[in-house]
């Protein structure tokens, strides 16, 4: 028994050294995803209002940003969690163990759309994701399947039945989880759509991978920063371009913004809820373990998030514009984040 206690002593004490001082700190801090954003800052608002602890610090680094300040390492001066607007890769999970933070929570908090945006006075148009991925991507295949720099300057250049207008979209830089998310729904999608970028799949999947994951550098695609508000500024200022972000921001906009159609579909809460609407994703929070009971609430944190009351059907999350998960999945992310059950980092991509 001596012996056992000793070896749990020095366990603790491991820990405690591995931490360093992180017990000096008694506020939550999250990172992350500028998507994720607004409903962490919900539940952290209704958590401090709630708890009697104080309101956790959310920030808004981007998705990409976020993992590697939460893979940098435990301890005080590194996030107890962080926002994402796409699930964590298979390479930041590396960097994470590399790092000592190996213990990670995942929680998957409900969906969002990806939408493709314009001002309320803009262009009316609907468009499939073949069209956005020959006006985004920086090569398209000519007549003959030879892959040539994009040659699109206006909209009706693409499909006549489009605006003869320029080309101009304002959307996240590589850093964002939306980039990610912008490269596998929109223009992955649209790129099989095409007859020789499919028979280039069939040949050489490499290769069809760089040209989806190409988006034009001459002026087409505007990279418009993690701050979303910064496209709806510019969406305003001029009405002929279009922005790419989550429906959740579109929804805070609706007076400002409306979402084009997409493949004969429009994004909207109940489109992305039954599936139709096509262009939709996962979104995450990721918390450390090793953090739990060291930085005060961290557990209860993540419990409101997981709650009926936050992310349930009828959920004040669902007021901020994210789709909550259906019934059983919901169920199912409680009991494992109750648990606080790690998730295993040999599922990812």
């Amino acid at each position: 028994m001596t012996k056992l206690l000793t070896t749990a002593a020095v366990a603790a004490i491991a820990i405690a050294a591995s931490l360093g001082s992180a017990a000096a700190r008694d506020q939550i801090r999250i990172v992350g995803s500028s998507t994720v954003y607004p409903f962490t800052t919900a539940v952290a608002e209704n958590f401090g209002k709630t708890s009697g602890m104080k309101t956790p610090v959310v920030e808004s680094t981007g998705t990409g940003g976020g993992m590697k300040l939460f893979c940098a390492g435990v301890g005080e001066s590194h996030p107890d969690a962080t926002n994402a607007s796409r699930r964590m890769k298979k390479g930041e999970w590396a960097d994470c163990t590399k790092n000592g933070v190996k213990d990670i929570v995942e929680i998957l908090i409900g969906y969002d759309g990806l939408t493709f945006a314009q001002a309320k006075a803009g262009l009316q148009m609907k468009i499939t994701r073949k069209n956005l991925f020959l006006a985004l991507a920086k090569q398209v295949p000519d007549a003959d399947g030879k892959l040539i720099p994009n040659p699109y300057k206006n909209w009706s250049d693409i499909d006549a039945s489009l605006p003869n207008e320029k080309i101009e979209v304002l959307g996240p830089p590589p850093t964002s989880g939306t980039r990610d998310s912008m490269h596998e729904l929109f223009m992955e999608v649209g790129a099989g759509e095409i007859p020789a970028l499919k028979a280039l799949k069939e040949k050489d999947a490499k290769a069809f991978e760089t040209v989806w994951k190409s988006v034009r550098e001459d002026g087409a695609y505007v990279e418009a920063g993690e701050n979303d508000n910064v496209i709806v500024q510019k969406l305003e200022a001029n009405p002929k371009s279009f922005g790419v972000f989550g429906y959740s921001f579109l929804e805070e906009n609706v007076s400002k913004l409306s979402g084009v159609p997409i493949d004969g579909v429009a994004p909207s809460f109940e489109t992305i809820a039954d599936g139709s609407y096509k262009p939709s994703r996962e979104l995450f929070v990721y918390l450390k373990k090793a953090h739990v009971g060291v930085v005060p609430g961290l557990d209860k944190f993540a419990f409101e998030y997981v709650s009926d009351a936050a992310t349930g059907d009828e959920g004040y999350l669902s007021d901020k514009g994210l789709v909550p998960l259906p019934a059983e999945k919901h169920a199912e992310v409680a009991k494992a984040v109750n648990a606080l059950e790690p998730m295993k980092g040999d599922e990812l991509k």
